[in-house]
């Protein structure tokens, strides 16, 4: 069994080490979709609020507006991996505003005048 497994493993790694990590890589609009779909989707269900919403929205745009600067000069390794840095901050602010349950505000689910013991 190992006799099957090593070379299995040692051609698994192979390949993935001759794959250049940009084509292994989500497209950048791609990404900028399934955030912003991300972001609709904790509006909808009351996880984020309008003023969340609103600045990851804004961040995502600050995003887009970088990528087009890039682009313009053609976008290279460096500039891709920023953007990709960005994305996953994003990504992570995201996560984090989804689940840090402050539904208050006026603005989500259970605002001060709720008296359904969610404060």
């Amino acid at each position: 069994m190992k006799k099957i497994i090593l070379p299995i493993v040692a051609v698994s790694a192979l390949a993935a080490a001759t794959v250049p990590a940009a084509a292994m890589a989500q497209p950048i609009n791609q990404r900028q979709a399934q955030l912003e779909q991300r972001i609709d989707r904790g509006v909808r269900t009351g996880d984020l609020n309008r003023h969340e919403a609103r600045r990851l929205q804004g961040e995502l745009r600050e995003v887009a507006r970088l990528e087009y600067r890039y682009r313009a000069g053609g976008l290279n390794g460096w500039e891709r991996a920023d953007l990709d840095r960005r994305l996953d901050r994003i990504s992570a602010q995201i996560r984090y505003e989804r689940n840090d349950r402050d539904y208050g505000h006026g603005y989500g689910r259970g605002d001060r005048n709720d008296h359904r013991g969610r404060w």
